[in-house]
C-alpha cells in the first residue's frame, strides 16, 4: 500500500497504480492523455475539448459544476481528479462516497509543475513527467528572456459579461498576467473573479490592454467598443482564453502564444 498526497494535504491509500481515471478538469484530461494515458482514462467532462476524439470515444459525465454520480459510479473508477477552483466540496464529498478524489490546487507554476510530478508518481509515468517538465521549464526561460526587457503594461482582463467580471489576484490567470509584465489593474480586489463597473475603470487603474478571453463568455466587437469609451487610451485585444487559463501540458504552447501578444 502505497500512500500519495493531493495539493490540499489530503492523503489517498493505493495498492497499485490507478487504472481506471475519471478527470473532471478539461485541462487535466488534455494532460493526462499527453502522459500517455488515453487508456486509463474512463470519464470526462463535456468541456473537455482536447484532445478533440474523446468526446467520441471517452464517456461524458456531465459538466464541472454539475456531474452525474451515477455515470461516474457505473464507470467503476480508481480515482476522479478534480480541481478546488473548477469543482465544488459538495461534489468533491459525494464523489468520495464512490473512490478516492485527488484534488489539485493550481495558482502558481509551481503548484502546477507539482501537480505533474504527483501524476507521475501516482500513475507510473515518472518519464512522461519529466519529460513535461522539462519541456514547460525550457518554454518558460526562453519567454522570459524573450520579455525580460518588454516595459510592464497596464490590463484589464475581462472573463464575462452581464455582469462584466475580470480575473483578479491569487488566480492562475493573474500568474500568466505577471509573467507576460502585465499589471493586473484589479489585482487589489479581495475576490478571486470579481465584478467590475466598467465606467470607472480610469480611477481602477487605466489600462494600456483591455483583453478579452474567449472563454468562458462569447464576447463581441461591440463588448470591444463598449470598454474602450471607458478608457483614455487602452488597446482591446481578443485573446485565447485557454492559453492564459489552462495549466497542465498547454502551457508550453501558452509561452509560444503570449510572444505574439508584445
Amino acid at each position: 500500500m502505497k500512500t500519495f498526497i493531493d495539493q490540499l494535504g489530503t492523503s489517498h491509500f493505493f495498492e497499485t497504480s490507478p487504472k481506471r481515471i475519471v478527470s473532471l478538469v478539461p485541462s487535466i484530461t488534455e494532460l493526462l492523455y499527453d502522459l500517455g494515458l488515453e487508456e486509463e482514462l474512463v470519464g470526462i467532462t463535456k468541456f473537455c475539448v482536447h484532445p478533440f476524439h474523446f468526446k467520441s470515444t471517452k464517456k461524458i459525465v456531465g459538466g464541472t459544476k454539475k456531474v452525474h454520480f451515477e455515470k461516474i459510479r457505473l464507470l467503476q473508477p480508481d480515482i476522479i481528479v478534480a480541481n478546488k477552483e473548477e469543482n465544488t466540496k459538495e461534489i468533491v464529498a459525494e464523489l468520495s462516497k464512490i473512490c478516492p478524489v485527488w484534488v489539485t490546487d493550481i495558482v502558481t507554476l509551481e503548484d502546477n509543475l507539482k501537480m505533474i510530478t504527483d501524476f507521475g508518481q501516482l500513475f507510473n509515468k515518472r518519464t512522461e513527467a519529466q519529460k513535461w517538465i522539462d519541456k514547460i521549464n525550457f518554454a518558460h526561460g526562453d519567454f522570459l528572456d524573450f520579455i525580460k526587457d518588454k516595459p510592464v503594461q497596464k490590463v484589464a482582463y475581462f472573463i464575462w459579461a452581464n455582469p462584466y467580471m475580470v480575473a483578479g489576484n491569487n488566480t492562475f490567470i493573474h500568474e500568466m498576467l505577471k509573467i507576460n509584465n502585465f499589471q493586473n489593474i484589479y489585482d487589489t480586489r479581495e475576490e478571486r473573479y470579481p465584478e467590475v463597473i466598467i465606467q470607472k475603470m480610469r480611477i481602477q487603474g487605466d489600462p494600456d490592454l483591455v483583453l478579452l478571453s474567449s472563454e468562458p463568455f462569447p464576447f463581441s466587437d461591440e463588448h470591444a467598443f463598449e470598454l474602450g469609451r471607458f478608457t483614455h487610451h487602452a488597446k482591446t485585444i481578443f485573446v485565447d482564453g485557454e492559453l492564459f487559463s489552462w495549466y497542465g501540458s498547454r502551457l508550453v504552447k501558452a509561452f509560444n502564444y503570449f510572444k505574439l501578444l508584445h
